[in-house]
């Protein structure tokens, strides 16, 4: 392990698979995917069976409303004993260069550890590190519960880079011939495929060289616009943002006790660039269940005269009129149940985004008793199948340009939780890589 504290990064010792595991049974998607879809995950069960597997060693949300909970989260504990004490993970030492392969499309990343001495996630953090949205600090206590009594960590947190010139990943990409291979394998569930090379000594320090040139405070003033005295942000959440300030709360609890050192001072992630042509900022769109008030009137006595409802004919009509709205008017789609479809115009919004205006209405409308239950939805197919069952309504929402992401926090900080989405939901993470917290 080699620590860089100077841009708040560590070469990990990770876990992998050892031979004759099983790596499209080991390797399962994020925890916080498909959870209006249980079938998706009974599916994985079924895949998996009795063999070894990052599905017995998280929590998919899935189920965290089911019965059984404190039992499930024992259990998660007693199965990373038992794979470690088993050798089904084995040490590697390094940082690793991952390849994801998905619908055509290649995205390059790095895993290593974020130092969490050098991130925040409170509003307003000038940290090294920052959130990308705002942190519900209320979500954090199940994921504390989890993690605190945790000997090993698996992440599905992806943090980005802003490197238009390609000096930090790419070169590892070039000299991929050279690098030790670890893993090749097409991933469960239409998952694609999952490579990953070791990053050891000079390629090492060719990619910390080139991150501490990207935080270069005179580089990041010229990039941004701004001045000197203003703090660095290297890294900005893309995904998982619950899940490092999850790390962070433990941590800063731990500190006290367990001196600098620890091993939760750091949290395992994949770094990739934003500017990865293969990385696309997907919408996520609002689903309500259940519905007990009539949507529209509340829209109505909530916006007023500033909002407008057009009928649409049909959902692609719907979305090409969301998708190409311009102007300082907030567009967003409406599905209901019953086969409707149209699109909502609010003038004079109060937020800067059209996710953050419906948000704050939907937080008031759910506080009211307004419906059931609130998911937040990855994919236009999934939405519209969903919201058009009877008593459901769902909201869609146009993505915003992943090259506005950096600029925005630094100048706005954070973002409406759950703006965006870092591809649709089969694109996102796999657990594969682990590493000792406890």
């Amino acid at each position: 392990m080699k620590n860089y504290a100077d841009i708040g990064i560590q070469s990990p010792l990770v876990y992998l698979p050892a031979p004759g595991v099983d790596l499209q049974k080991w390797a399962v998607i994020a925890c916080d995917q498909f959870t209006a879809e249980p079938h998706y995950w009974r599916e994985v069960q079924e895949t998996v069976g009795d063999a070894p597997s990052t599905l017995k060693l998280m929590f998919p949300e899935v189920y965290l409303d089911q019965p059984g909970a404190p039992e499930r989260i024992a259990a998660i504990g007693r199965t990373m004993q038992d794979y470690l004490q088993a050798g089904v993970v084995v040490p590697h030492d390094g940082m690793v260069y991952v390849e994801r392969s998905v619908a055509g499309n290649t995205r390059h990343g790095v895993v290593m550890c974020l130092d969490l001495e050098s991130y925040d996630y409170q509003a307003g953090s000038a940290s090294l590190i920052r959130a990308t949205e705002g942190t519900i600090v209320d979500r954090l206590p199940p994921r504390i519960k989890i993690r605190e009594s945790a000997a090993l960590e698996l992440p599905h947190i992806l943090v980005l880079i802003d490197d238009p010139d390609h000096t930090v990943i790419a070169p590892l990409t070039a000299a991929k011939a050279d690098l030790k291979p670890l893993y090749d394998f097409d991933l469960m569930q239409g998952g694609g495929h999952l490579a990953g090379f070791a990053v050891t000594g000079q390629a090492e320090q060719r990619m910390v060289q080139a991150l501490r040139a990207l935080a270069k405070p005179d580089h990041f003033a010229a990039r941004y616009g701004v001045g000197t005295e203003r703090p660095v942000l290297l890294f900005a959440m893309g995904d998982g943002n619950h899940s490092l300030a999850t790390a962070k709360a433990i941590w800063e609890k731990n500190k006290p006790l367990l001196g600098p050192d620890h091993p939760s001072r750091f949290a395992l992630v994949e770094v990739e660039n934003v500017h990865d042509q293969a990385l696309a900022f997907e919408a996520i769109h609002r689903l309500l269940f259940g519905l007990k008030k009539d949507l529209l009137l509340e829209l109505k006595r909530a916006f007023g005269a500033n909002v407008n409802y057009t009928p649409m004919a049909s959902a692609e009509a719907m979305r090409e009129r969301v998708d190409s709205a311009g102007g300082t008017r907030h567009t967003i789609g409406w599905i209901g149940g019953g086969q409707t479809f149209g699109v909502l115009e609010i003038d004079r919004p109060g937020f800067n985004l059209p996710v953050g205006t419906l948000q704050y209405f939907l937080d008031k409308f759910m506080q009211d008793g307004g419906a059931d239950a609130l998911d937040y939805v990855h994919g236009a197919d999934v939405l519209e199948r969903l919201a058009l069952q009877t008593g459901n309504a769902g909201f869609y929402l146009a993505g915003m340009h992943k090259s506005e992401l950096f600029k925005t926090v630094i100048l706005e900080g954070a973002l409406p939780r759950k703006t965006f989405s870092l591809g649709q939901a089969r694109e996102k993470r796999y657990y594969m890589e682990a590493r000792k917290i406890g």
